[in-house]
């Protein structure tokens, strides 16, 4: 009579947990493609939420306030620098001087684009940042 025990060898063993481990990797490295991709999406519809945000503050005659980006826009840049690479990262302009009739925000991505909106109804990539002082994106 021959004796045949039943189960699975090491080598069977270690060829599955292997297996297993390479699977997880390429999950995961897509997982994180994906995060990337959602932290950017979410800054967008947030910097395009400036728009209609801002232009509920506009007065009788035209004019944004002055502290539109300090405290009129203010939760919605603490959402996108929550979002982007660099905390701080919303550049925000409105005039130096009254009349405050334009504004606009930009900040860089993750995936290194420049994203902008404007007063003009603006809102998407543009070619290189615009700095300060500046309240228009193209």
């Amino acid at each position: 009579m021959k004796n045949f025990k039943k189960g699975f060898t090491l080598i069977e063993l270690l060829v599955v947990v292997a297996i297993i481990g390479i699977l997880a990797s390429v999950v995961l490295a897509s997982l994180n493609s994906a995060r990337t991709k959602g932290k950017d999406a979410s800054a967008k519809a947030s910097m395009s939420s400036m728009k209609a945000e801002a232009e509920l503050a506009v007065d009788s005659s035209g004019n944004y306030p002055a502290t539109l980006c300090s405290a009129t826009l203010s939760n919605l840049i603490t959402a996108v620098n929550g979002q982007v690479p660099t905390a701080g990262a919303v550049n925000c302009d409105v005039p130096a001087a009254a009349p405050y009739s334009a504004w606009a925000a930009e900040t860089t991505l993750n995936d290194g684009t420049i994203f902008c909106v404007d007063s003009t109804g603006f809102s998407g990539t543009i070619a290189a940042t615009k700095g300060a002082d500046t309240t228009v994106c193209q």
